[in-house]
């Protein structure tokens, strides 16, 4: 980098086309204030545009619109028992797959892998296709933005889309719930709780919601609504398994409510105090429970005698989301990692894989995509959602977002759906998905 005439300016690679280093200076140099769109001189004597580069193989999405498919909401990458999957993938965690190269356009500009911000706070930048960052919502060409959904003022900590119905649910700590119409994508109707969403999850006709010192419970057929009592704080999580209802709770105990259907109302069944800070993250796959909590800990939990039977240890910091996956645990953490999980031959699980981000982790969503092929996406405190394909985790594209992910939902048809930390829900969909097998399980 020269200091120019009290100017900055970066010497552009290549040899001069002039030995005077008079009238062309203009074409060796690139203005540095330009790079960071401040420069106002006009004319500049210094270069307001880049090099032509070879693409870095990052494609576009395209814009399209949606379906009205109803669907009963998935939990994740969850197939039938099939002890061939560990065969088959325990020794290929992290290994690439080949993919057709995209195609090399070298009269592109080369992007920088963030967001404009004149793009993404006003919609428009003046310097168009030339600008060094990027003007679109994701990269990568497997999905497509549909609509946004604006109404929430504070960060969507939960999107529910219960079974039989044509609504969308989505919960923020603005202390409301909005119902949207899955048809026309329109507001149907906001529910006022007076407290904070922690966290929201659909069960048949059932939607729970986790508020501070409560969990509150609505069954969207018969219009009956539950107040379940007990925790303590705020509830981060919900899960069902083996006919109880699990809530984390911010004082480190997992609590398990059972339905009384001649009663009609869930009785409180167990209190689990083995973490010792919030439990954040709920997971059921077979006939165990996985917690992550605070603590750095993972607890694994018997379904049948809600006795803790393992304590996993692999994270040095919150394990923000645990998933499941045929044979595997999959689990996030603000540490920069992701770890795989696999039984030894004792029964205890190990970490087979760890896969390693620039950023820590908020959440995980397993689904899979038009195709059939099972795909992570991978919530980052960059605002960003990278999704790789599974077990090799090669990049398929990424999602960005105003502020950080903290939910993602799968939807009918390919669709699914992310919430930020701006209240902005937004409506994506897979590529093809029409011609696709379910999404998830």
């Amino acid at each position: 980098m020269d200091v120019d005439g009290g100017r900055r300016v970066f010497n552009r690679l290549g040899p001069s086309s002039s030995s005077d280093g008079g009238s062309n200076n203009k074409q060796q140099k690139v203005c540095f204030y330009w790079r960071q769109g401040k420069c106002t001189k006009f004319p500049c004597p210094y270069l307001h545009s880049e090099l032509p580069a070879a693409s870095n193989g990052k494609r576009t999405a395209h814009q399209g619109f949606g379906t009205d498919d109803k669907y009963r909401a998935g939990g994740g990458l969850r197939r039938s028992g099939n002890n061939n999957y560990f065969n088959n993938y325990s020794k290929v965690w992290g290994r690439e797959q080949s993919r057709q190269p995209a195609t090399d356009d070298r009269t592109t500009v080369k992007k920088i892998d963030k967001l404009c911000n004149n793009w993404k706070a006003q919609g428009s930048c003046r310097y168009g296709d030339t600008c060094k960052y990027l003007h679109q919502w994701s990269t990568g060409d497997c999905f497509s933005l549909l609509t946004p959904l604006e109404g929430h003022r504070e960060v969507v900590t939960g999107i529910a889309l219960p079974s039989g119905s044509d609504k969308l649910y989505t919960g923020s700590q603005d202390e409301t719930i909005r119902v949207w119409d899955c048809q026309s994508g329109q507001l149907a109707g906001v529910v006022n709780l007076g407290g904070a969403v922690g966290c929201m999850l659909s069960e048949g006709p059932w939607v729970f919601v986790g508020l501070t010192n409560l969990v509150k419970a609505w069954n969207i057929q018969t219009s009956a609504e539950l107040s379940l009592n007990g925790p303590v704080g705020q509830v981060y999580s919900l899960v069902v398994g083996y006919e109880f209802l699990f809530a984390g709770t911010q004082d480190g105990a997992i609590l398990a409510w059972k339905f009384n259907v001649a009663a009609n109302c869930f009785e409180p069944a167990a209190s689990l105090k083995d973490h010792t800070r919030a439990v954040v993250s709920l997971v059921v796959g077979g006939n165990r429970m996985y917690s992550g909590s605070m603590d750095q800990s993972i607890k694994v939990w018997s379904l049948e005698t809600l006795q803790c039977l393992q304590t996993l240890t692999g994270h040095s910091d919150v394990v923000m989301s645990v998933l499941c996956w045929d044979q595997f645990l999959l689990s996030a953490s603000l540490d920069k990692t992701v770890k795989v999980w696999a039984a030894t031959e004792t029964g205890n699980l190990d970490v087979t894989y760890t896969h390693t981000e620039e950023y820590g982790l908020l959440t995980l969503c397993g689904m899979h995509d038009s195709e059939g092929k099972p795909v992570l996406m991978c919530s980052c405190n960059d605002n960003s959602i990278r999704v790789y394909d599974l077990p090799s985790f090669s990049e398929r594209g990424k999602i960005y977002s105003q502020k950080e992910v903290r939910s993602i939902q799968i939807g009918p048809g390919g669709l699914f759906f992310v919430g930020d930390g701006s209240g902005l829900v937004r409506v994506w969909k897979w590529s093809n998905a029409n011609d696709s097998p379910a999404a998830a399980s």
